[in-house]
């Protein structure tokens, strides 16, 4: 199938419309319909209903997204390493769930540059269920998560854990139940155990995915939430946030995820560095 073809079922898929997919790629809407009835012929099934609304993906068209979206990834990742310079003899692709980024990435980046010069690094962060998933179809070589999936083929083994504190701004903050305090999601780990130490609580006001947005909110602010002490610890130490008396603290584990079997000394390199900088998080 042309790649091209794909990217315009794609944009289609994102615009809900023929003409608006057509600004996208810089095409005439004729163009856009060609390739689209070219890519139906192909499959032999209509992809998407027509009407003055816009365009809606058929059954098939939808069964059809997710295979188009990997081949678009796998499309790209392929420019893009034998587009390496010759400088690199190897790209490592790594995905990042987006609560973990900033943690891991600054410290172990550096470490790659380091042990690994002549490797290419490329990061994916996002959501840990598009990871793995891109993980399982080949599109990266390892994921750090604080969330994996189990599946055939994937070897997932724990690799630090962080401790969950409740911190404030007051000092006579009580947490869970105050307007102010706010809800951040570490996942349904965490959610059931706060719903168990907490099983009076109202709704919070304001709930939040990621936990640095929370402490940029609750600094400037004013409030309390569930945050990594090694995201507070400084701010514990300084008196800028209280931990909040007789709160419980709740464990956070995080894990790596590779695929089964896969030989490759870069990788095995890799992923003795993140053991090695996890461990030293854990250690501080």
């Amino acid at each position: 199938m042309d790649i091209t073809l794909a990217h315009t079922f794609l944009a289609v898929c994102d615009v809900g419309n023929f003409l608006k997919a057509a600004d996208r790629l810089n095409v005439t809407q004729s163009t856009v319909s060609a390739r689209i009835k070219g890519l139906e012929e192909l499959l032999d099934q209509p992809l998407f209903l027509r009407s003055k609304a816009g365009a809606h993906l058929t059954p098939s068209g939808a069964r059809f997204k997710p295979f188009a979206e990997r081949f678009v990834q796998t499309w790209e990742q392929a420019r893009q390493e034998i587009a390496l310079p010759s400088t690199f003899t190897a790209m490592l692709l790594v995905g990042v769930e987006f609560t973990l980024w900033e943690h891991l990435l600054p410290r172990w980046l550096p470490w790659m540059r380091f042990h690994l010069p002549d490797t290419a690094v490329r990061t994916e962060v996002g959501a840990s269920a598009e990871l793995m998933r891109q993980l399982a179809d080949g599109l990266l070589h390892v994921v750090v998560t604080t969330t994996p999936r189990h599946r055939s083929g994937v070897v997932i083994e724990p690799l630090m854990e962080e401790e969950l504190v409740l911190v404030s701004t007051r000092s006579e903050a009580s947490g869970p139940g105050e307007t102010d305090f706010i809800d951040v999601d570490w996942g349904p780990e965490f959610r059931a155990s706060l719903a168990a130490a907490f099983a009076d609580r109202s709704p919070a006001v304001i709930s939040v995915s990621y936990g640095p947005l929370a402490l940029q909110q609750i600094v400037r602010n004013g409030g309390s939430a569930y945050l990594p002490r090694r995201l507070v610890g400084a701010r514990l130490d300084d008196g800028t946030l209280y931990a909040v008396d007789g709160a419980p603290t709740f464990i956070r584990p995080t894990f790596i995820a590779h695929l089964e079997g896969v030989a490759d000394g870069d990788l095995d390199i890799a992923l003795s560095g993140l053991r090695d900088i996890a461990a030293r998080e854990d250690d501080a």
